[in-house]
């Protein structure tokens, strides 16, 4: 599994313990609903600067979007 799958995985699996639905992260990160998606599916290289906005989103520090279990 690549590291974007990785991350995706992760990016959900924090999204979904918050009850979020990709919308309402887009919503609170300012990111468009299909780029969340994307990101998601790992088939979206993603910034800093988004990783930060997704972490700040989901209430997490970003590392843990890397600890791949």
């Amino acid at each position: 599994m690549n590291i974007c799958l990785k991350f995706g995985v992760n990016a959900r699996k924090y999204r979904n313990q918050k009850g979020y639905s990709q919308e309402k992260l887009a919503e609170i990160t300012g990111l468009h609903r299909t780029y969340i998606s994307a990101v998601e599916r790992g088939v979206r290289s993603i910034s800093l600067d988004n990783i930060e906005k997704i972490a700040l989103g989901l209430e997490i520090p970003p590392y843990k979007l890397f600890v791949f279990e």
